[in-house]
C-alpha cells in the first residue's frame, strides 16, 4: 500500500451532501470542505462473501477503544450482517443499525439514499459525537458504488477466493473506491490465487490508487487497514477529504423480488 494518501478528486459533492454537512467554520482553498465534527461516514461494499462484515468487525475491534464508532448494515430481507456484529461484540449493541433494503443493495446506496441516510443521521444524534459511521452494502457485483452524497470515502472488497483475476476485470467499484481490499489472503494456497499478482493487477485497473492484501490473521495487513481509517479521519477533520464519485453503476435490468 503506498505510503502517500489518496489525493482528492476534484469533484464536488453533490448538493445533497452539503445539505447534511456542517456550517463552514473558516476559509479553505477551492475544492476542500472546512473543518467539521460531523462523523466521517465511510462505505464499505463489495460481491456476497468477500467479507464486508468481518473488515467491519475488524475495524471496529482495532479502533473502537480509541475512536467513537457506529454501524449500519444493509440487506435486502433481513439483518443478519447487524447480528453478526453484535455478537462479535465490537460495538454497543444500539451502535449497530440494520437496514432492509427489500431490493437490490445497490439501490439503497446510491439511487435512493434517504434509509440509509436517517440511519446514520439517528445514530449521529442519539451517541453523537461520533467519529466514525461504516455504512456496509449488501453485497453486489463489482459495479456497486456509493453515493457521495451518503459516505465521505468508500472501501471496495475482493477476496482471493473469486479468483485471481477478478481484480483486473475493473468496474466502477474496482476503480474508483478509495481503498480497495484484497481481502483473505490466507486463503491464497488453498484456491491457487498468486497474491502479489492479483494486488499488482488491481493496482493497474486503479491507477495505482491504494490495494490492500488483507487477512484479519496478520496483525500488519489489520494495522495497515487502521492506520487507512484514521488518516480519511484526519483528513476529513482537516476539511480536505473531498468526497469523489467511483461513477455511475453499469446499466443492468432484471426484475427485483417482491416480499
Amino acid at each position: 500500500m503506498p505510503d502517500s494518501p489518496l489525493l482528492p478528486s476534484d469533484a464536488h459533492a453533490s448538493s445533497a451532501h452539503s445539505a447534511h454537512t456542517s456550517s463552514p467554520q473558516s476559509t479553505h482553498a477551492h475544492g476542500a470542505h472546512p473543518p467539521t465534527r460531523r462523523a466521517l461516514r465511510v462505505g464499505v461494499a463489495g460481491p456476497v462473501g468477500t467479507g464486508k462484515s468481518s473488515i467491519l468487525a475488524t475495524l471496529c475491534g482495532q479502533l473502537a477503544d480509541s475512536l467513537a464508532m457506529a454501524v449500519v448494515t444493509n440487506d435486502i430481507y433481513t439483518d443478519e450482517d447487524a447480528r453478526f456484529l453484535r455478537s462479535a461484540g465490537v460495538l454497543p449493541t444500539d451502535r449497530i443499525h440494520a437496514v432492509e433494503t427489500g431490493a437490490c443493495p445497490h439501490t439503497a446506496i446510491r439511487d435512493d439514499i434517504s434509509a440509509n441516510l436517517d440511519a446514520v443521521e439517528d445514530l449521529e444524534a442519539a451517541h453523537g459525537p461520533l467519529d466514525v459511521v461504516l455504512v456496509e452494502s449488501g453485497g453486489d457485483n463489482l459495479t456497486a458504488t456509493f453515493s457521495p452524497a451518503l459516505v465521505d470515502a468508500q472501501i471496495f472488497c475482493l477476496d482471493v477466493a473469486g479468483g485471481g483475476d477478478v481484480a483486473r476485470k475493473g468496474g466502477p467499484g474496482i476503480r474508483g473506491a478509495d481503498l480497495l481490499v484484497v481481502n483473505k489472503t490466507d486463503l491464497a494456497p488453498y484456491v491457487g490465487v498468486d497474491v502479489t499478482r492479483m494486488v499488482a493487477d488491481a493496482r493497474g485497473a486503479r491507477d495505482e490508487r491504494p490495494v490492500l492484501a488483507l487477512s484479519k490473521n496478520d496483525p500488519d495487513s489489520v494495522a495497515e487497514l487502521a492506520d487507512w481509517l484514521r488518516d480519511t479521519l484526519a483528513r476529513h477533520r482537516a476539511g480536505t477529504l473531498v468526497p469523489r464519485d467511483p461513477g455511475p453503476m453499469a446499466p443492468h435490468s432484471h426484475p427485483h423480488p417482491r416480499p
